[in-house]
């Protein structure tokens, strides 16, 4: 086994090879270990099942907040990495509303960095909001970007192994230095680290095809998220949510919340309907697949942590990113990173 091994072939993992190699470590050191690999399709993987998009999802907490921002400000060198927007990665303008005031670090962040900022002026905003902007996000096609990330770092060197584990132990080899645990969920019931913070929230979506609707726009209240996301690349795909049902494991999708979600989402947006070329009705929408996906929550946020083992190996966790990896999961490599090879010897 090589020197470095990153358990998970998620979104996290991707990020964690990623800035491994901008820290100067040769590819041919890092192997990927994962049970699913971008390509399958399990509930026990998550990451393909994004919605994918650059939101203002995140909470108030300053390190996810400088993890957003990192992963914003960086993500045109992956961009530029797996070979341009084509490649399921691009930037669509995104339209996000409250119904609350933002508290002051979440508001002077966001405003300090996202391009193309602008508030949202209160006669504007719809019934019952508080705040709104507009900004130009980054929005993912989650399987094509994953499946091109792949093929990037596997030309680099990185070596991609398909295999399931029972404990972290099994993911060193003779001479394996470091091991990043970026398994998710998973990390609730992998041995060695049985996270019982860690939990499922659950989101299920509604996918159609939707060629006049070229942007984002998200509702942020005390019920579920409403949210709209363009997905790049895709033959014009949009994105229909969604729930954030905490602790629910469910991985069949729901007539009912299928419903709920087209009622809301047009609501919030009727050029859904109004500009259909297909009619103006809820059931004249081409619907191409429902899908429901668990996101790797954590009670007490991220973690980012670093173990010394015996024998000078090292364990550096770096999960618990909920409904936020791709979006924060850059900002969490570079700090993983960090915690991992200062001082290291490989």
């Amino acid at each position: 086994m090589t020197k470095i091994v990153i358990v998970g072939a998620g979104i996290i993992g991707f990020y964690t090879a990623f800035c491994l190699l901008e820290r100067g470590v040769d590819a041919k050191d890092i192997t990927i270990i994962a049970e699913y690999l971008p390509g399958d399709e399990s509930i026990k993987y998550t990451s393909p099942y994004a919605g994918g998009n650059f939101s203002c999802i995140t909470g108030n907490d300053p390190d996810v907040l400088e993890y957003d921002r990192l992963t914003y400000t960086n993500l045109a060198k992956v961009q530029k990495a797996i070979g341009g927007k084509t490649k399921g990665l691009d930037r669509y303008k995104s339209t996000e509303i409250w119904d609350f005031n933002l508290a002051k670090a979440k508001y002077d962040s966001l405003r300090s960095y996202l391009q193309d900022y602008q508030e949202i002026g209160k006669s504007k905003l719809p019934n019952g909001a508080a705040f709104g902007i507009t900004f130009l996000s980054w929005n993912f096609n989650c399987p094509k970007f994953l499946m091109n990330f792949k093929i990037y770092l596997e030309q680099q060197g990185v070596q991609f192994v398909r295999k399931h584990l029972d404990h972290i132990i099994q993911a060193y080899g003779h001479d394996t230095k470091i091991v990043f645990n970026c398994t998710g969920l998973g990390a609730r019931s992998l041995g060695g680290v049985e996270d019982k913070n860690v939990y499922p929230a659950r989101g299920q979506v509604v996918v159609i095809k939707a060629p006049h609707i070229m942007e984002n726009v998200m509702r942020w209240g005390n019920d579920e998220p409403t949210y709209i996301i363009k997905r790049p690349y895709s033959h014009d795909q949009l994105i229909l949510g969604g729930f954030y049902q905490k602790g629910d494991w469910t991985p069949d999708t729901l007539k009912q919340q299928s419903d709920d979600v087209l009622k809301r989402t047009t609501q919030l947006f009727p050029k859904i309907l109004n500009d259909n070329p297909h009619g103006n009705k809820i059931e004249d929408l081409e619907v191409i697949r429902v899908v429901a996906g668990l996101r790797p929550g954590r009670h007490g946020g991220t973690r980012i942590e670093k173990e010394k083992l015996d024998e000078g190996k090292v364990l550096v966790h770096n999960y618990g990113a909920g409904g936020y990896g791709d979006q924060s999961g850059l900002g969490m490599a570079y700090k993983a990173v960090q915690l991992a090879l200062d001082g290291a010897k490989l």
